[in-house]
């Protein structure tokens, strides 16, 4: 074992020695950290050793990180010492396959970023345990850097052995989940380049429905945004420089697609038109991302009203009730309407209920809306504009917006989404009137 990695490894012991004995406002910000990941985890040893590593990096005192305070506080490291600990700062956690076995680790690609790492255990016992993983197999874990050439391991890590595309699928939708803020960690690139489709996607929002709020019949919103889609497809096409008056035969031609890919789009998508102009689009070269199909969730096609709001940061959100919370915010006798307190309730505890719809709400019916929850929270002295923040964190809401499910993904994770669910609607049968399933990384 190289003596950087053991010095790694003694380091890095230190740190968490010195984060576990830490008192005062480090041991304060380590236990609010700890509460809010462990809130999104099992509580185990192992998400609570993830939880310390990535406190390690992610955690703040003031503005520092502990890394830094590590750093300060024993000022006899040498330098070598300080930049590898200092390097730490780019770990990262990702879902990894492993592409090839090494004497002495592995070479993974982060299935998130598709980017390649050579990755060493920094201990003899850890080599040992995982000596009998193979390539294919799948690992949940942090790695940080060691030197410009390799990588290893970080705190705990997860095996979950080699999957299929469908419960691959599954897999990478539970790390966006349950890792929001770690999606594209090591590719800032791709990171911007979402929120970025975040932005113009809502600005073909506004331009088509001509404002950012639209409230429609479940049945005539759900004609709506299909129309929608079909002009953000004809645009993709014309971004493409491709001629929507050639056959599709003679576009793939040109941008290099066999017939066999698009005979494969075909029998396992329907040749939706979105997934070809894709397909065509990345052929192409002009972006490594590809915005999703958006579909209002089944549910709500049904629906009498559903409202449609889009905003450049916060994405696109679909709400069946909010035209009933704003009947209650728009009657000063609220209580006397029906299922009024579920309501309420709902709109607080609901994950899908954000930041933003509740500003909206406090932007359009201030007075009302502080009386209310005045009321329902039976806090006489609550202050909408003072208040209202740390009311939504109470609830567990996040402030600022993460990153929406509407955001462009890296091509790779939705070709795999789509050849998924290709796998998944192969296996089951068919009636006459099943309609095909929605492609990608898709709203729910």
């Amino acid at each position: 074992m190289d003596v950087i990695l053991e010095r790694s490894h003694q380091l890095k012991q230190a740190l968490v020695d010195f984060i576990l004995d830490a008192e005062g406002e480090l041991a304060k910000a380590l236990e609010t950290y700890a509460a809010e990941q462990l809130r999104h985890g099992n509580g185990d040893s192992r998400q609570q050793d993830l939880t310390i590593d990535s406190f390690l990096t992610a955690g703040k005192v003031g503005d520092k990180s502990p890394l830094e305070l590590f750093i300060e506080s024993h000022p006899d490291l040498e330098e070598s010492d300080r930049n590898l600990i200092k390097s730490w700062h780019h770990s990262f956690i990702g879902l990894f396959a492993i592409t090839n076995i090494l004497p002495d680790g592995f070479e993974l690609t982060n299935w998130l970023t598709d980017k390649s790492y050579i990755v060493k255990p920094n201990n003899t016992q850890t080599l040992q345990a995982i000596s009998r993983l193979k390539v294919g197999e799948i690992l949940l874990t942090r790695i940080s850097p060691v030197t410009d050439s390799y990588w290893m391991l970080s705190g705990p890590y997860t095996i979950m052995g080699k999957l299929g595309k469908p419960k691959l699928a599954v897999a990478i939708g539970n790390f966006k989940e349950n890792y929001k803020s770690n999606l594209y960690s090591d590719a800032p690139d791709l990171l911007e380049e979402a929120w970025q489709s975040v932005t113009k996607y809502h600005q073909q929002f506004v331009d088509f429905f001509g404002a950012d709020e639209i409230t429609l019949s479940g049945y005539h919103l759900n004609k709506k945004i299909a129309e929608f889609q079909e002009l953000i497809t004809e645009k993709t096409f014309a971004e493409a420089g491709i001629d929507p008056s050639k056959s599709l035969a003679e576009v793939a031609e040109a941008a290099g697609i066999g017939d066999e890919e698009i005979k494969a789009a075909a029998e396992e998508f329907g040749a939706d038109s979105n997934v070809v102009s894709q397909m065509l689009n990345s052929k192409a070269g002009n972006s490594k991302m590809v915005m999703p199909k958006v579909d209002l969730p089944a549910e709500l096609k049904k629906a009498e009203q559903v409202t449609a709001l889009s905003h450049p940061r916060w994405g696109q959100m679909f709400l069946p009730t909010y035209s009933k919370v704003q009947a209650i915010l728009s009657t000063e006798d609220w209580q006397s309407i029906q299922g009024a307190e579920k309501l309420i309730r709902y709109y607080l505890e609901d994950k899908s209920i954000n930041a933003f719809i509740w500003h909206r709400l406090a932007q359009q019916y201030p007075t009302q809306l502080e009386n209310v929850l005045q009321t329902f929270l039976q806090r006489p002295e609550f202050h909408l504009e003072s208040d209202l923040n740390a009311l939504l964190q109470e609830f567990h809401k996040p402030i600022e917006p993460e990153l929406p499910d509407i955001a462009s993904v890296p091509i790779h994770l939705h070709n795999l989404f789509q050849e998924a669910l290709g796998e998944v609607s192969k296996s089951k049968p068919k009636g006459k009137g099943q309609e095909k399933s929605a492609k990608g990384f898709q709203r729910s």
